[in-house]
């Protein structure tokens, strides 16, 4: 399996942490990577750098102690701003600059970013040739596979990339129009790999080893961004790792394990948010953590009413420690997916 080059950086593996506004904070990628993925990308900061001052935008800055290298997302759609952005993130300790050109949230694409940009290749090229510019580090792109499933132009797009320059590209195998809901496809990111000679990463519904394997082959991509599947399940990127370099199924984590993982991410969370805002972020990672779980439901009302960190802590295990006394606790066969 030959290794993945971004630039001067050669992955550990063919596994990304796929970027996602919300979600891939500084405690979840540092987990993620802890867990198996080659490479993590931060959370999409906006290109406008005015608005950096605002307590999630500083948040989201923050790469000190991330695992090298470190890729922030950057989103915006003029492309002198998104060159000042791509230049200050490096000055703040990016080593990879991601452009965003796959987010299909309407707030994004309203202001023409994220995937909306691909309705436009003039602009397109201008952006990346200006980010290419502006800074010494390689520079990534995300897409989709087009506007709509009339106007596919994920193949134009990934040529216009390579032409400017653009060290390495994901696909994620929906349009626009699709936002999350059907089926990914796949031929499409497998005709754009065979249109450029740049790394290209598949993305959209990998979320089971035998998946990622089935994808690897079908689009013959150099790598795969996985990001929803990782939500309560970081351990994800080990599971797949081992599948794709064994052919087997690793056992499941045991309940103590997830418990022991969750509690982690909890008391890391905490630390990087503070107590107010963590106890608030902590609430979606619990819900996506139980979320398989029997009784998980009625337990997550009850988790989403506790207010400070050690009633949070304490509550996971207590919710663990009923699991294990149940009949039905399946503790020792590892957690199902």
């Amino acid at each position: 399996m030959s290794a993945v080059r971004i630039g001067p950086y050669i992955l550990p593996n063919r596994l990304i942490l796929a970027p996602m506004a919300g979600v891939t904070d500084q405690p979840f990628r540092q987990l993620c990577r802890r867990l198996g993925a080659g490479m993590v990308v931060s959370e999409m900061v906006t290109s406008d750098v005015r608005l950096w001052n605002s307590r999630k935008s500083r948040l989201r800055l923050l790469h000190d102690g991330d695992p090298e290298p470190r890729s922030v997302q950057i989103a915006g759609g003029d492309p002198q701003m998104l060159a000042e952005a791509a230049a200050r993130n490096v000055e703040l300790g990016a080593q990879i600059i991601d452009i965003n050109m796959g987010c299909p949230a309407k707030k994004v694409c309203n202001k023409a970013a994220g995937s909306a940009l691909m309705k436009d290749e003039k602009l397109v090229s201008e952006i990346l040739e200006a980010v290419v510019a502006a800074v010494d580090v390689p520079v990534t792109l995300k897409i989709r596979t087009g506007w709509d499933r009339q106007n596919k132009n994920g193949l134009a797009v990934a040529r216009i990339a390579e032409q400017s320059g653009i060290a390495a590209l994901a696909v994620h195998g929906r349009t626009r129009a699709d936002l999350y809901t059907g089926e990914a496809e796949y031929e499409t990111v497998a005709a754009i790999k065979q249109a450029v000679s740049i790394p290209v990463f598949a993305n959209g519904d990998i979320d089971t080893p035998e998946k990622a394997r089935q994808v690897l082959d079908t689009t013959g991509a150099d790598g795969l961004l996985i990001g929803r599947a990782a939500q309560g399940k970081p351990w994800i990127f080990r599971e797949i790792n081992h599948y794709l370099t064994t052919g087997d199924l690793m056992a499941s984590p045991s309940m103590g394990e997830v418990e022991s993982i969750l509690l982690q991410h909890l008391e890391a969370l905490h630390a990087f948010y503070g107590d107010v805002m963590g106890v608030r972020i902590a609430r979606k990672h619990v819900s996506w953590y139980l979320a398989t779980l029997p009784g998980a439901q009625e337990y997550r009302g009850r988790f989403n009413g506790l207010e400070d960190r050690d009633a949070q802590c304490a509550s996971v295990r207590g919710f663990f420690a009923e699991r294990r006394t149940r009949p039905d606790s399946g503790e020792g066969k590892g957690v199902a997916a």
